[in-house]
C-alpha cells in the first residue's frame, strides 16, 4: 500500500480485530503515515481504542468520544476531504460496517500482504474449547 501516487490520499482506519492480527502496529502505522493523510482506529470499544494507542504509540487522528463507530464512520465520510476512506478490518462485521458508508473495505490480511506487513501468529486456543476443537478435528481427520 506503499504506493506514492497515494500520499496523503486516503484515510485510513483500522479496526481493533485488525490491530490484533498486526505483528507490529507500531510498525504499520509509520508505513502508512507516509501515505495516508488522516489515520487511527474506528471501533466500539473507546477504552480499549484508548489502551492500544498508548500501548504501541499510535497516531490516532479520530475522536471516539461518545461515538459508536457506525456514527465515527459516517462522520468521518462526511468531515475528512480524501478521495478515499479505507477501512481494515479482520471479521465480516467490520466488512458491514464499513461499506453502509463511503469505506472501501480491506481484510487486514489482503493488506498487510500488499503493503508487506507482518502478521502475527494466530494465538492458540487453550481451555475447554480448545480440547473441544482439537477432539473434533481429530475425528474429521
Amino acid at each position: 500500500m506503499s504506493d506514492d501516487s497515494e500520499t496523503a490520499r486516503v484515510t485510513l482506519a483500522f479496526s481493533l480485530s485488525a490491530i490484533e492480527r498486526l505483528d507490529d502496529p507500531s510498525a504499520v502505522f509509520a508505513d502508512a503515515e507516509t501515505w495516508s493523510r488522516s489515520i487511527g482506529i474506528v471501533d466500539g470499544d473507546t477504552e480499549r481504542i484508548q489502551q492500544v494507542v498508548a500501548d504501541y504509540g499510535l497516531r490516532q487522528d479520530f475522536d471516539m468520544a461518545g461515538r459508536d463507530k457506525w456514527f465515527a464512520l459516517e462522520e468521518i465520510c462526511e468531515t475528512t476531504e480524501t478521495p478515499r476512506h479505507v477501512y481494515i478490518g479482520a471479521s465480516d462485521e467490520d466488512m458491514r460496517v464499513s461499506t453502509l458508508f463511503c469505506w472501501e473495505y480491506v481484510r487486514v490480511t489482503a493488506a498487510a500482504e500488499k503493503a508487506g506487513w507482518a502478521l502475527a501468529e494466530p494465538r492458540s486456543e487453550s481451555g475447554i474449547v480448545a480440547r473441544l476443537l482439537a477432539s473434533i478435528r481429530s475425528r474429521l481427520e
